[in-house]
């Protein structure tokens, strides 16, 4: 949103700027506007860039688990994400339920729901109770199971997929910079309306007086566009333009340091 207000500012301020004072004299507010404006953007979308290229690396590395899996009679190692449906998966204590499926043999089978469901307590599993949910974890136990859904059509894949369509939340400290800026911006608007309105009256009293009102001059209609530049000017002055520039910076520097430990960090906003 600051970036918004921002453009329209800069693209206001280099007409007013130009046409009062000519090029390029006119245009050095704007133009640093907007070199702000594309300074935020080009830091964002670096690192933004930066992060995508680890994390492909990091899906490489996930595609590399592989489980004892029996297709077609014949037992074979195979990565997680080459499942299909029909297919037998060997679980043993420890491992993590890759794909929806049924219980086939086994013996003191015990699940661990809770990343799942949020059930603390392991649940049995055995002929009677045959489901086994994707995203679960083998607490005991060592069965044999049936690959029924893989990918999104897993209980844990319709999980996440409504997770995603709520968008992403604000953080904390968003919701409070962009709160502070706004709340700045309608103040600072406030005021750019009202020095606007006060210098426009100041004009029309002293050609009431004069007698002049219906008589328009260039100089005249100048002035008004001065008044204009000055209120556009206190909106500039307002807007905190390079808080999102400053709140970027320290995000991708913070980014960068917990990258170091490891620690990577897919959007800067969290």
């Amino acid at each position: 949103m600051t970036l918004m207000i921002l453009g329209v500012c800069a693209l206001v301020s280099l007409i007013v700027g130009i046409a009062m004072e000519g090029w390029p004299k006119g245009a050095h507010d704007g133009l640093g506007i907007v070199a702000s404006i594309l300074l935020v953007v080009f830091v964002t979308a670096t690192s933004d860039y930066r992060q995508s290229l680890q994390f492909k690396d990091l899906d490489k590395e996930k595609k590399k688990i592989t489980i004892q899996v029996t297709r077609n009679a014949c037992r074979q190692k195979m990565s997680i994400y080459d499942l299909l449906p029909g297919d037998i998966v060997h679980l043993n204590i420890g491992d993590q339920v890759p794909a929806d499926g049924l219980f086939v043999s086994g013996f003191s089978v015990l699940i661990d729901g809770s990343s799942l469901t949020g059930e603390s307590e392991p649940v049995m599993v055995n002929a009677d109770n045959p489901f086994m949910l994707s995203g679960t974890k083998l607490q005991d136990g060592s069965c044999k199971m049936m690959v029924t859904s893989v990918g999104m059509r897993t209980q844990w894949g319709k999980l996440m997929a409504t997770l995603s369509e709520g968008g992403d939340d604000e953080t904390p400290l968003q919701v409070k910079l962009n709160g502070v800026a706004t709340i700045i911006g309608k103040v600072g608007l406030f005021f750019a309306v009202v020095t606007f309105a006060v210098m426009v009256q100041g004009l029309f009293m002293s050609k009431l007086q004069e007698g002049t009102i219906w008589s328009w001059s260039g100089d005249e209609a100048l002035k008004l566009l001065e008044f204009f530049a000055v209120a556009v000017t206190i909106v500039v002055v307002a807007v905190p333009e390079g808080l999102p520039l400053a709140v970027t910076l320290s995000l991708a520097f913070a980014m960068k340091k917990m990258m170091n430990d490891k620690a990577l960090v897919r959007h800067l906003a969290a």
